[in-house]
């Protein structure tokens, strides 16, 4: 809370207003493009039906021999404007989670930390008792303007906040164990707050207990607004925040050394149960060179090449109602330096 005070302070004497980043517009501020030709990446949907409503099973597998870079994208829905009453609550009817794997830590209640901060960004770090997977990804800091290079250790969950309206907003998060990223926009319009829903992963992914990527270090880079992750099964990845506001945001990334060719290099996670319960129900894709888009359910998709995927709803859902829409995009072969 004092960390807060003092960021909205910073805001009241003008600094924070200078921030591009964190300035609410009435539309999307365009992210820089590649300037590489876009390549068609190979999509594959692995979903699988479920009763309960708090686990993930969807997932769509993005995978190419010679992907170097794409953006990542979370859109505010296209019913953003119509929510009246937002819900968010989570639904564990029909879930049993009594074999869950349970990793103790070293605390006996859970230690929230702020690890780092600038009149920009707020990170914040989360050590639960327990976890599915063992807390076992430093994050390092850096900042060279400040001179801080500071690494910390046994973090289960790390969220991104930023200032907005003269209040805190969490805008990403990262759960350092199993690779699982989340992000939302800025709030829309008048609207105070919005939910988190699908997730996404950087890297190769792979099953140990369900899909992850298993991550050997995560770097944040305070100038460059860069996440660097560094993956157990060798190569790494750059993820910019290069734009944010109150219709999307923008994550460009670029991966460095080879991904294992057997393993996609991204994917998309989310849940579906009926069409009035679910994070995501439909799909749309572009293939590249296409003149138009194909689109469907998100349980009936089962493959294809696209340049832009997008996953999303087109209808209101009872859970995590204002969610955000995912798009993934942009793949190109090379990045011009």
């Amino acid at each position: 809370m004092k960390a807060l005070k003092i960021l909205a302070a910073v805001l009241l004497v003008g600094v924070f207003a200078n921030s591009a980043l964190a300035q609410p517009a009435p539309t999307s501020l365009p992210a820089k493009p590649f300037d590489a030709d876009e390549i068609a990446v190979a999509v594959t949907n692995r979903s699988e039906p479920v009763l309960c409503a708090e686990k993930d099973n969807i997932q769509i597998d993005f995978a190419a021999p010679d992907v170097k870079a794409f953006r990542v994208q979370a859109v505010h829905p296209a019913y953003i404007g119509t929510i009246g009453v937002d819900r968010y609550l989570p639904d564990f009817t029909a879930c049993d989670m009594s074999a869950d794997p349970v990793v103790a830590t070293s605390v006996k209640k859970t230690v929230r930390r702020t690890i780092f901060e600038t009149p920009e960004f707020q990170l914040v770090a989360y050590t639960y008792p327990t976890f599915w997977r063992g807390a076992n990804t430093p994050i390092r800091i850096i900042d060279t303007e400040n001179k801080v290079d500071t690494t910390f250790r046994e973090i289960h969950l790390m969220q991104v906040w930023t200032l907005h309206r003269e209040r805190a907003e969490e805008v990403l998060v990262v759960y350092p164990p199993d690779g699982y990223w989340r992000a939302r926009p800025l709030p829309f319009a008048d609207m105070r707050w919005t939910a988190y829903g699908s997730s996404f992963l950087i890297g190769p992914v792979e099953i140990q207990d369900r899909p992850i990527v298993d991550l050997k270090l995560i770097t944040y880079d305070a100038q460059a607004k860069t996440f660097t992750l560094d993956f157990a099964r060798g190569g790494s990845a750059k993820m910019k925040i290069e734009a944010l506001d109150t219709e999307h945001v923008a994550l460009d990334v670029t991966l460095e050394g080879a991904i294992p060719r057997n393993l996609p290099f991204a994917s998309l996670r989310s849940m579906y149960i009926t069409d009035f319960n679910n994070d995501a129900s439909r799909i749309a894709y572009k293939p590249k060179d296409a003149k138009r888009w194909g689109e469907g359910h998100v349980m009936d998709f089962k493959n294809a090449d696209a340049s832009e995927f997008w996953l999303g709803r087109t209808t209101v859902s009872k859970h995590n109602t204002s969610a955000p829409d995912m798009i993934l995009g942009k793949f190109k072969a090379d990045v011009k330096k």
